[in-house]
């Protein structure tokens, strides 16, 4: 008896060997992760889709089992996050509480956040509320984790214990730490979304596309985090095999420019297109923008304009970027650049003009076409080729 339950311990009822058991790690987390980005953060936070009630309730339950999380609680966390993203009220913003501090206990914020009785008030509208979860998901939170713990030694052993482990860890780290943590402080951007959003790889399985942030930030509500040829969101493609299998609606996803062939007039469907797709064109305008100042410090170099040269190569990293996201020092260095380029000055001129049309909520659908006539018009009117052809794109948006 003593030998049998010493076997069992050792084991399991699987007795699998390293191999599997590494295996078997591998897909569970992955079915967590997934039911992550899918259920709770693109279903249920952002509403980019529907899921059918039965794969809905799976991640639910598989959630609860494996990170004793709460539907409603994650929900309402990450949309105040979107609401108050970079200040002082964002739960889990590196740029306000520090790197170090999301990274490493980023799970620990997630939990003060959970007990914020506004937050959750304010921003859980719309979540489960029936009677399981009401009365043993949130009534029971420890106990779904505490069954998954019982589940692995019964299947693996003591070993059971470390894949246990794995799992309870792999959310607070991918999660709450490398996503809520560098996803807003290191990477590549494709947008110039108003906060620090990044993109962390271009392409991932580990965080099931979560790591295309800066995408995410930029169309919050669409089911596809992609957006580049080169980039891979594999929640997508989970997305798209449940569709085909009914099991998923898609609501929304991040517009796609078209581009009409031989059209030039400026009309109301163009200037649709043109709002609709006004992240996409700001961040091809500020790809111009780079161009024009690698080649007009090339240009100072070559005519030996050493001090010109000198005052303008400093700004090589942020001269692209918005006004509004400078610093005071750099702010201030704007004018010197000015003086020694008028193509540089008519380039950011062109673009906060073309950036504040975004804003003005007021106008009327006349009023904003009107202007993005004028602009297109003062673009073609410049003589610096780049700006013309950028002219000419705009009134071929369809």
């Amino acid at each position: 008896m003593l030998n049998s339950l010493l076997d069992f311990l050792a084991h399991g009822l699987l007795r699998f060997s390293w191999w599997q058991l590494v295996i078997y790690t591998l897909v569970v987390t992955h079915v967590t992760i997934i039911g992550v980005t899918v259920y709770l953060h693109r279903c249920q936070a952002h509403r980019a889709l529907d899921l059918h009630p039965a794969v809905s309730h799976f991640f639910r339950f598989w959630l609860w089992m494996t990170t004793g999380m709460l539907t409603g609680q994650w929900a309402a966390i990450h949309r105040k996050h979107h609401a108050k993203c970079e200040t002082e009220e964002d739960p889990h913003s590196p740029q306000t509480r520090g790197i170090w501090k999301v990274l490493l206990e980023g799970a620990e914020l997630y939990r003060v956040e959970a007990k914020n009785e506004e937050t959750m008030r304010k921003f859980s509208h719309g979540t489960p509320n029936d009677w399981i979860e009401r009365n043993v998901y949130t009534k029971f939170p420890i106990l779904g984790v505490s069954l998954m713990m019982v589940l692995n030694v019964a299947l693996f052993g003591v070993v059971g214990l470390t894949v246990w482990a794995v799992q309870m860890v792999w959310i607070p780290f991918w999660a709450a730490g490398v996503v809520n943590g560098l996803a807003h402080f290191w990477g590549y951007r494709n947008f110039n979304s108003a906060d620090a959003s990044t993109n962390i790889f271009p392409w991932g399985i580990l965080i099931g596309g979560e790591e295309l942030h800066n995408n995410h930030h930029t169309y919050a509500t669409s089911a596809k985090l992609s957006n580049k040829w080169y980039e891979f969101d594999i929640g997508w493609m989970y997305i798209r095999v449940m569709s085909a299998c009914r099991l998923a609606t898609v609501k929304k996803v991040a517009p796609t420019p078209r581009l009409g062939s031989g059209k030039l007039v400026l009309d109301q469907d163009t200037l649709q297109a043109v709002l609709a797709n006004r992240y996409e064109v700001m961040a091809r305008y500020g790809k111009a923008l780079k161009r024009a100042y690698r080649q007009e410090l090339a240009h100072l170099k070559e005519v030996g304009a050493r001090e010109k040269y000198q005052v303008m190569r400093g700004a090589r990293n942020w001269f692209h970027k918005e006004e509004a996201g400078l610093d005071e020092p750099q702010k201030r260095q704007l004018p010197q650049i000015f003086a020694n380029s008028q193509k540089l000055r008519t380039y950011i001129e062109l673009r906060n003009e073309l950036a504040a049309m975004w804003e003005r909520s007021n106008a009327s659908r006349e009023q904003l076409l009107a202007q993005l006539q004028d602009w297109c018009h003062r673009a073609e009117q410049s003589g610096i080729k780049a700006l013309q052809e950028f002219a000419l794109r705009l009134r071929r948006y369809a």
